[in-house]
């Protein structure tokens, strides 16, 4: 069995949706669909699996902000991205203590969107002078911003189905309020 093979095997025992892409399109052959609560469980998982963090961001869009996370493996080729909508406080769990190098992404994701990774060991300003620290400079203004089918491409590929989700198509994201 392939990583992404594995990968996606270990994955339906979450509540996520995984998409696979065509990674010379996209640049990543995974696509999973995460809720906040189930961050840390996923970092967890992959970690297991001998994934290493590319990096962490945020992209704002409408009508939440979107946390961005890449991941590839030692083993084989799996670049996997992960995406989770932050809740109206903007508060994500870190994972920072699984991956010490999602320290400074989560820093400067924190700086430039205002998310707060709740539980980061050290979550002061990495970039931004200290009398700064709220100016969150890639912030849109409302009338900029733009729906997320908008700004990312359609599936190219069927959606696997997980346990509790139904599959869906990258331009939608899993339900994260009633």
């Amino acid at each position: 069995m392939d990583v992404k093979d594995r990968l996606i095997a270990e994955l339906t025992g979450l509540p996520v949706t995984v998409n696979l892409v065509d990674q010379s399109k996209r640049g990543y052959h995974l696509e999973v669909l995460l809720t906040p609560q189930i961050i840390r469980d996923f970092a967890l998982l992959v970690r297991q699996l001998d994934f290493y963090l590319v990096f962490v961001s945020a992209v704002h869009l409408d009508p939440d902000i979107e946390i961005i996370y890449q991941f590839a493996n030692y083993h084989g080729p799996c670049r996997t991205l992960a995406r989770a909508f932050a809740p109206p406080d903007c508060a994500v769990p870190t994972i920072s203590d699984i991956f010490h190098g999602a320290n400074w992404h989560e820093r400067e994701t924190r700086d430039m969107f205002g998310v707060v990774f709740s539980g980061h060991p050290f979550l002061e300003p990495l970039l931004l002078p200290e009398e700064d620290k709220d100016l969150k400079p890639l912030l849109k203004k409302p009338a900029a911003l733009k729906p997320a089918d908008k700004v990312r491409p359609a599936a190219e590929a069927a959606a696997v189905e997980t346990r509790d989700r139904r599959p869906v198509t990258s331009d939608r994201r899993p339900e994260t309020r009633d």
